[in-house]
């Protein structure tokens, strides 16, 4: 970190006078917009998924139409009608370079620090990984927002690109794989020429590629036009693209940030910073090395910072697919995705807007600066608030690992402060109020980077010894609930309880020792994959400021990029109160549940199990009908148990997530969300509930019980 209000001499060594061409390459203003709306459709995709509306099994079927055939009559459309005597070939050339170098960096660090079993796989899926862009979801309404009023000719290069991965580097990258499994088979049974024939034949049965292809064909053939007699159909498809790609983008993210474990925190690290911060920096020097025969002074620069944006595209959602066919990281490449997805936002955001201003005096741009990091710490500061706020409300500040997480919120929330204090105390001729100031600001700022180091060792403990945790609080639990039961002193009482009745329906215990046991629960949740997550950005965030350091240490005259990675840590650094805010600010048990409760409630009303059953919709009279006339008394003998909810009484329950998972044993659900779904339909329906009525059917360790 430097400074605030540092004087650093930005000039751009060799560059032509930005301050003529200002900003008339790009269209910052529509770029906004855009981000909004690419991301509100992300949004409402991840919110179906999130609720059950659209279940995993549903979604591969709108995967399926987005890459068998929108996406290809959308690439087919575009071959035909491409005008490729405007194209300026050394700027795809650049590309094709720079992919090339990132994917043979990533594949030859795999190659050496990979373990035999896995080094071939896990090399071609993670080359893969970082250099597979989401051109046509993502990408094309970015590029379009920007250039569509300057440089049109613009949009025509993804179309361009994208073949790239997919016709030369994937093929490499399923090579390996392939070869992976050949060598894990030990007999070699398959020869390297139909290992070969494999390869070949999955890229050319691919729709995109084949679309590719037969698209160029048409181009000459057609002369660049498409009969009109197919050109609504082709127009019909490929217009449903834009909205599907993207709403299938935020379904193929529900879930994929809970499979985080301690292994991949690394492997995650160094993917990230390859594709997002390697990918475009290399891009950008590959244009500006090869594209010299460009006289343009402003299409060169042009260029130059359009390689740089689409170097920040994120990885496209099709690599898990991969992964997942070749079964290898799977966890990696998905939380990759969604990581890679947002992070790519701001940076995209920050990249266009700076590289759109003119280059004017330094003190100008560090005032800039200098606004940016206050604003963003005033809103950071209210975010904080209402996180350590929750952090208490929910007693999770007493347990490991948010014993160590409440310190760094209290080190983020002083940055913040630092920072606020800063932009008036830097503006008087206060020498000691700015030292007092400045190191106020300094220290707490370098504990956030401190604490998550910290940090990381409790959670870890709480990976690697998950099952003695829980065994310690299930006794812990077992105690102090025992010990507050009237007339029992110790936990040795607990073995020799009197004859326990039976509750009928639901618990008529007053004091009922589950509900306490789930209470336990949703205290002791350590929210470890939440943790992992933390610690991984921080650290990139971490990783830009010693880029920063190191940039203007080696070189006096850092440049324009140099300003963008400034502006870039000024964000993280003091927009961190925001981040800790998605991962902790809406606890689970204390907000989302009460709230959907609350909402549920007004919806259908406090006794919706009193519905006449002629007033359900049909699809949950059908569920009920059906799972109590055939599989209701399997299921009772499979997954219901006696369990002590009262001195003197039992109970006979179920968790949800033990339906869930018989649902899906039996085949009446194929995935998590449908069986989610099931069993909601059962409680409308009035064949379960909880044992308290205090919460819908959930996917959780949470108590429930058939009525009879």
């Amino acid at each position: 970190m430097e400074a605030p209000g540092r004087n650093t001499n930005f000039s751009h060594e060799g560059s032509p006078d930005f301050t003529a061409l200002s900003s008339s390459s790009m269209s910052i203003d529509k770029l906004f917009p855009a981000l909004l709306e690419c991301f509100g459709i992300i949004l409402c995709g991840y919110i179906a998924g999130r609720a059950n509306i659209i279940t995993s099994t549903q979604a591969k079927g709108l995967g399926n139409f987005v890459s068998k055939f929108a996406l290809p009559a959308l690439l087919f459309k575009n071959m035909v009608l491409l005008d490729f005597g405007n194209v300026i070939w050394p700027f795809l050339w650049s590309i094709l370079i720079a992919k090339v170098c990132v994917f043979a960096i990533v594949c030859v660090l795999t190659l050496i620090v990979s373990s035999p079993d896995s080094r071939y796989s896990k090399a071609g899926i993670f080359s893969i990984f970082a250099t597979q862009s989401n051109d046509f979801a993502l990408g094309y309404p970015i590029v379009e927002a920007l250039y569509q009023s300057t440089y049109p000719e613009y949009l025509m290069y993804i179309y361009l690109v994208a073949p790239v991965s997919l016709m030369l580097l994937n093929p490499i990258g399923f090579g390996f794989c392939e070869i992976q499994k050949w060598k894990n088979q030990g007999n070699h049974q398959q020869s390297k020429l139909r290992i070969v024939g494999v390869i070949v034949f999955q890229v050319l049965k691919n729709p995109i590629v084949f679309m590719v292809v037969i698209g160029i064909i048409a181009h000459f053939v057609l002369h660049q036009t498409i009969p009109p007699i197919l050109a609504e159909f082709v127009d019909g498809l490929a217009n449903s693209f834009g909205g599907a790609a993207l709403f299938y983008l935020g379904l193929t993210m529900v879930g994929q940030l809970g499979k985080l474990t301690r292994s991949t925190i690394v492997t995650l690290i160094l993917l990230t910073t390859a594709k997002l911060l390697l990918m475009p920096l290399i891009c950008k020097d590959m244009v500006d090395l090869l594209d010299n025969s460009n006289t343009s002074a402003l299409n060169h620069s042009s260029l130059s910072n359009y390689a740089f944006l689409y170097g920040v595209f994120p990885t496209a959602p099709s690599v898990a697919i991969y992964a997942v066919y070749y079964n290898i990281e799977l966890e990696v490449v998905t939380s990759g995705m969604v990581i890679s997805t947002f992070l790519s936002a701001p940076i995209m955001y920050v990249s266009a807007w700076l590289l759109s201003i003119p280059w004017t005096d330094p003190q100008h741009l560090m005032n800039s600066l200098q606004n940016v990091s206050f604003n963003i710490s005033i809103v950071s500061l209210v975010a904080l608030v209402w996180t350590i706020v929750v952090m208490f409300l929910s007693k999770k500040f007493k347990r490991l690992p948010h014993m160590f997480t409440i310190n760094l919120f209290l080190a983020q929330f002083l940055t913040c402060i630092g920072m606020i204090v800063w932009n008036f105390v830097v503006k008087e001729d206060n020498f000691i109020g700015q030292v007092l100031t400045f190191t106020l600001l300094s220290t707490s700022l370098y504990s956030t980077y401190i604490w998550p180091g910290m940090l990381s060792i409790p959670t870890t403990n709480c990976i690697i010894l998950p099952n003695v945790h829980h065994h310690i609080a299930c006794v812990l639990g077992n105690i102090q609930l025992f010990s507050k039961s009237k007339n029992i002193q110790c936990f040795t009482i607990c073995v020799l309880l009197p004859p326990a009745g039976q509750c009928e329906n639901k618990c008529e215990s007053t004091d009922c020792l589950l509900l306490k046991v789930e209470e336990l629960q949703q205290i002791a949740d350590r929210q470890v994959a939440r943790h992992l997550l933390l610690c991984l950005l921080l650290t990139v965030s971490l990783l830009a400021n010693l880029s920063s350091c190191l940039w203007l240490l080696l070189n006096s005259l850092p440049g324009r990029l140099y300003l963008e990675l400034q502006f870039f840590c000024a964000v993280t650094n003091f927009g961190q109160g925001l981040l800790s805010f998605a991962l902790f600010g809406l606890d689970k048990h204390l907000i989302i549940l009460p709230f959907k409760k609350r909402l549920h409630k007004l919806w259908y009303g406090k006794k919706q199990q009193e519905q006449p059953q002629t007033d359900l919709p049909e699809d949950v009279r059908m569920t009920c009908l059906q799972f109590t006339k055939y599989h209701k008394d399997q299921c009772c003998q499979d997954i219901v148990k006696k369990r002590r909810c009262g001195r003197r009484t039992m109970v006979d329950c179920f968790l949800g997530c033990e339906l869930v998972e018989w649902l899906q044993q039996v085949g009446l659900a194929q995935d998590p969300g449908e069986a989610a779904l099931y069993g909601t339909r059962l409680q409308q329906g009035g064949v379960l509930q909880h044992i308290n009525q205090e919460y819908d059917f959930q996917d959780s360790p949470l108590y429930y019980v058939f009525i009879a």
